[in-house]
């Protein structure tokens, strides 16, 4: 009985048995995590649809790019210690393992608190600068600072929960997020419809909840002694890890600051449309995030699965596990987008009842629907390269098709599209997603070159002892980063 809490409850060793019943192992709980993390937004978008208005749903949707921009902090952070983990826990690296950890608190820790002073500080220049309508400017303004207040709670959850995937333990950051999404559900039906408290309500459910989310990881990371121990003294960063993670973290983070601050170019476009094509984006996006979820949970899957299976010295499990991910991937992407051209209309009247809203929605999903299937391939392939340490690959990917296509897609089309001597914003939406579309089917394209290229294997940071059996030829090592931070 013993041994089999142990298997459910404790890290997963990925390196061994089958790679398919690994990764379905490893990937439910985490796709069930990952969408009761949505909910939190999505809940806040439906109560406060519901219960104050289209102008209140807007206000939520309009702050999601800035507030994302500076997530990116924590995505870095997040990737780099995932990708150190996963390796040095299939080493079975206990020591450098531990430190690793103990960097990674201190940095979230900083991180936090430089989100928490600089986020309220910037929320209203930036929300003038990108035109917000009159209507919903307060009201998405105070939404934000509330949720940068608040962010040191999400940090620790984003961050730790990905640490302990990276150890194989998909199980107990599900369970904390349960918990807290139920919490979340609860006070936003309190604070929102029971005291009136408006977009205000839905943010202070949202930090409070995510708040014992991430007490609750930190927890977990501080009893798994038989993996790791964390000292005081291990909270002092090492200047040789530190560099590492920024190292392995940096590409990351830039890859989503590129894609949140093109997101925010896009918002301004899109608020040129209006609040009802504002409201519509809001609802899409909450659709969007559910939808994508399999593909950025097979993603995570993959960077543990290959980063674990590379410091154990098995590429070749690392081949076999990428093919049977991208089998599943693909089967549940196909499943995904048939129930999104069947129930789409019905989705979005769970937000909203106005009719304008619903049918701009509908059209919105209908044309981002076959992405999904080309977005699989792109997160399982990026999953395999930041696994084997190789984020920059991923990182020029999205600067591509974010920067290079998406943005001047979207504004080329609405000129195009714009009736004769009008003003921005006079013509239909479409631009705005089809662009998107456009830059997924990229973004594949690019992203399977770069993989049968086969760079990606040449950036491991585990060392290799010389002579080793298990070491295969095609993994070419480059110096141990461990000994020279600046190696690279």
């Amino acid at each position: 009985m013993a041994g089999k809490l142990s298997a459910l409850f404790g890290a997963q060793d990925m390196t061994q048995g089958s790679p398919m019943a690994n990764l379905v192992k490893f990937s439910v709980p985490l796709l069930i995590g990952n969408m009761a993390q949505q909910l939190y937004s999505t809940v806040d978008s439906i109560v406060v649809g519901n219960y104050v208005g289209d102008e209140a749903l807007a206000a939520i949707g309009a702050s999601g790019p800035i507030i994302n921009l500076l997530l990116v902090l924590f995505m870095g952070i997040s990737v780099g210690a995932s990708i150190m983990v996963s390796q040095y826990f299939g080493a079975k690296e206990k020591e450098k393992l531990s430190a690793t950890m103990g960097t990674t608190i201190t940095a979230t820790f900083v991180t936090s608190l430089i989100i928490m002073v600089v986020g309220p500080l910037i929320t209203r220049p930036v929300m003038s600068r990108l035109e917000t309508p009159d209507d919903i400017y307060e009201a998405s303004c105070i939404y934000m600072i509330i949720i940068f207040l608040g962010f040191m709670g999400s940090g620790f959850y984003n961050i730790i929960s990905g640490v302990l995937r990276g150890l194989g333990d998909s199980f107990m950051p599900l369970i904390f997020l349960l918990v807290a999404c139920g919490l979340n559900i609860v006070l936003d039906v309190l604070f929102v419809a029971g005291f009136n408290m408006g977009v205000d309500g839905a943010a202070w459910a949202t930090i409070i909840s995510q708040a014992i989310s991430g007490v609750l990881c930190m927890i977990r990371l501080l009893r798994m002694k038989d993996i790791l121990v964390i000292t005081p003294k291990m909270l002092i960063p090492q200047k040789n890890l530190l560099f590492q993670l920024i190292r392995l973290g940096v590409p990351s983070g830039v890859t989503q600051a590129i894609f949140s601050f093109a997101m925010i170019i896009i918002q301004s476009l899109t608020n040129s449309f209006g609040t009802a094509v504002i409201a519509a984006n809001t609802v899409v996006m909450r659709v969007d995030g559910f939808a994508m979820m399999p593909n950025f949970t097979f993603g995570t899957a993959m960077t543990t699965y290959a980063g674990q299976n590379i410091g154990a010295k098995r590429l070749d499990r690392v081949e076999q596990g990428t093919k049977k991910g991208l089998k599943l991937g693909l089967s549940v992407s196909v499943v995904l987008v048939a129930l999104i051209l069947i129930f789409g209309r019905y989705l979005m009247g769970l937000f909203t009842k106005t009719a304008e809203v619903i049918d701009l929605g509908q059209q919105m999903l209908f044309t981002l629907a076959v992405g999904y299937i080309a977005m699989a391939v792109t997160q399982i392939l990026s999953g395999v390269m930041r696994g084997a340490g190789d984020t920059m690959t991923p990182m020029w990917i999205s600067l591509i098709t974010t920067v290079v296509i998406r943005v001047p897609v979207a504004y080329g089309l609405e000129f195009l599209t714009r009736p004769a001597g009008e003003a921005m914003g006079a013509g239909a939406p479409t631009p705005l997603y089809l662009s998107l579309l456009i830059s997924w089917v990229v973004g594949a394209l690019l992203t399977s070159f770069a993989y049968i290229r086969g760079s990606w294997k040449k950036k491991i940071i585990v060392s290799v002892p010389a002579g080793t059996p298990e070491a295969t030829t095609e993994i070419q090592l480059e110096p141990d980063t461990e000994a020279d931070p600046a190696a690279e």
